[in-house]
């Protein structure tokens, strides 16, 4: 029995120590990588300087094209995520600050995104890998139900969030494999439908107070950043538009952009512009808010 023990502990023991040390290396590779996703980049990076950030969810990383900004002057970057939320744009927003980026100016999406004050799981997996060495993303998670089996059991948040940034995510950043999401300054246009449009529906979606987004408010007013918060374009044949109506309820600060592109040929998807209408949508708000300057 003696010996049946002695065993067991050495198998626990063996255990803890391979996951100490499967954790340590997934995350020195995690902390040399820059080129696979927007959080790899930011987190490792430093010392930028953007006259115009963009943040939102795929509603900007497909909309809002740098290329339009940067040709008239203005030092500009997407950092809009598909499938983020606001909560996970108030993260970023806080890395940036602690990196000292130096933003003039903050364009973020703001419609869709306020109807609900959950995280999307898919991005949150994306900061876990520096859940150890930034206290700013400690801070950010720290009353999650799982924070504590996240922080102290050894390689637990590499398996619980496997799919996102387990062995094969840390085997192609590991060999520095690139993928296309850095590319036209973070921008990621969509091809053409040439199906018919399939109405969205917003039937079930309302507008309320939003804890990210009051979040980014106060960041931007701490570290005087101009926020730009508007809501980008839906497909006219979308059931329930009076959603966007609502917004200006809850915040009658933002701007409204919903209807200034509007033929179906500029959509790949009713709630998604192709990259001729994020090029029509981009110099409209670039119109509504800047002007070219002569001397860039």
């Amino acid at each position: 029995m003696k010996s049946f023990f002695k065993f067991i502990l050495k198998a626990i023991a063996l255990l803890v120590l391979t996951m100490v040390v499967l954790d340590l290396l997934y995350t020195v590779v995690y902390k040399q990588t820059t080129n696979r996703n927007k959080i790899s980049y930011l987190y490792n990076s430093k010392d930028k300087n953007y006259d115009v950030v963009f943040l939102g969810s795929s509603r900007v990383n497909n909309h809002l094209v740098p290329k339009i900004f940067n040709d008239n002057g203005y030092k500009t970057f997407n950092f809009g995520v598909t499938r983020s939320r606001l909560e996970e744009s108030a993260l970023m927003l806080k890395l940036m600050v602690e990196r000292n980026y130096k933003i003039k100016n903050l364009i973020l999406q703001v419609d869709l995104n306020i109807n609900t004050n959950d995280h999307s799981e898919a991005i949150r997996s994306l900061f876990m890998p520096y859940l150890h060495e930034s206290k700013i993303i400690r801070s950010h998670y720290k009353n999650i139900p799982e924070y504590n089996e996240l922080l102290y059991i050894p390689f637990y948040r590499y398996l619980h969030y496997d799919a996102r940034v387990g062995f094969r995510e840390m085997y192609y950043s590991l060999i520095h494999k690139k993928t296309n999401v850095l590319e036209n300054e973070g921008f990621h246009p969509l091809q053409s439908n040439p199906g018919k449009m399939i109405p969205a529906d917003l039937s079930k979606y309302y507008p309320k107070r939003n804890r990210g987004y009051e979040e980014i408010k106060a960041i931007c007013q701490k570290n005087n950043i101009h926020l730009i918060a508007i809501t980008t374009p839906m497909c006219m044949s979308t059931i329930n538009r009076d959603y966007f109506n609502h917004i200006q309820s809850v915040y009658p600060e933002i701007r409204r952009f919903e209807n200034t592109v509007t033929d179906d040929t500029y959509f790949s998807t009713c709630g998604h512009m192709n990259k001729a209408g994020a090029v029509e949508f981009t110099k409209v708000v670039f119109n509504a808010f800047f002007k070219p300057r002569v001397n860039p």
